[in-house]
C-alpha cells in the first residue's frame, strides 16, 4: 500500500445517494483474485450502455472529470454487500480519496485498508464541494491528511476528522498486518523467551 499524505487532483461529483457495492463493481466481474485491473468495470452498469458503448450521460464520462482522483458522493456511500472489490475498483480507477456525508461501514473501513481515504463532511460542506465541482471545469482539492485539511486555489479550507490509527497506517502505507509486522523483532523475542512457557 502507497502511502497516502497529500494529494491535489480534479474532483468528480457524483451525485446520487445510497451508492451500493454492486454499481460500484457488479457482480459478474468478481472473478479476478489479484486487486488490479478492476478499474475498467467500476461503474459499469452507468458507465456503459445495454449495446456496450460509452454512456455519454454518466457524470465520469464527461471529458472535464477525465482523470480526477477525487470523488464527491452522497448519504450512505458504499452500502450493499461487503465486497473489497469496491475500494480495488476506485482505487484502480484512479480514486484515491472519496468524500461523503455518511458511508457504509465495511465499505468505510475497507477503504482504508486498501489505501482510499473516505472522508466524512457535512451536508452543507458537501453542497459547496458540488456546487464548485459542477460549475468549474478542471475544479481540483487538496487533500491534506497530516493537516486534515481540504482546501482549493480559491482560499476554500474544510478541517476534517479521522481515526488517529487509521491515519497513521494511511501516512505509514501500511494495512493491519503492515502495523503488526513493525513489531516483529520484539514478537520473535517474546515468543523465544516464552518457548518453554506452553
Amino acid at each position: 500500500m502507497q502511502p497516502f499524505t497529500r494529494l491535489t487532483g480534479i474532483v468528480a461529483p457524483l451525485d446520487r445517494v445510497n451508492v451500493d457495492t454492486d454499481a460500484i463493481i457488479p457482480k459478474q466481474f468478481l472473478k479476478r483474485i489479484e486487486r488490479t485491473g478492476f478499474g475498467q468495470f467500476l461503474f459499469f452498469d452507468w458507465r456503459f450502455t445495454e449495446n456496450g458503448e460509452t454512456n455519454p450521460e454518466f457524470e465520469l464520462n464527461k471529458s472535464r472529470y477525465q482523470g480526477s482522483s477525487i470523488l464527491l458522493g452522497r448519504n450512505n456511500f458504499g452500502c450493499g454487500s461487503s465486497r473489497e472489490h469496491a475500494p480495488w475498483a476506485l482505487l484502480d480507477y484512479g480514486f484515491q480519496v472519496v468524500i461523503a456525508p455518511s458511508f457504509a461501514d465495511i465499505f468505510y473501513n475497507n477503504c482504508f485498508k486498501n489505501g482510499i481515504l473516505p472522508i466524512k463532511l457535512s451536508e452543507q460542506d458537501l453542497e459547496l464541494l458540488f456546487k464548485r465541482a459542477f460549475e468549474k471545469e478542471g475544479y481540483q482539492l487538496t487533500v491534506d491528511l497530516e493537516q486534515l485539511l481540504i482546501s482549493d486555489e480559491e482560499g476554500l479550507s474544510i478541517p476534517f476528522e479521522i481515526d488517529p490509527y487509521r491515519r497513521e497506517c494511511l501516512l505509514k502505507g501500511l494495512d493491519d498486518i503492515g502495523i503488526t509486522l513493525q513489531y516483529e523483532d520484539e514478537i520473535s523475542k517474546y515468543e523465544k523467551e516464552h518457548a518453554n512457557a506452553f
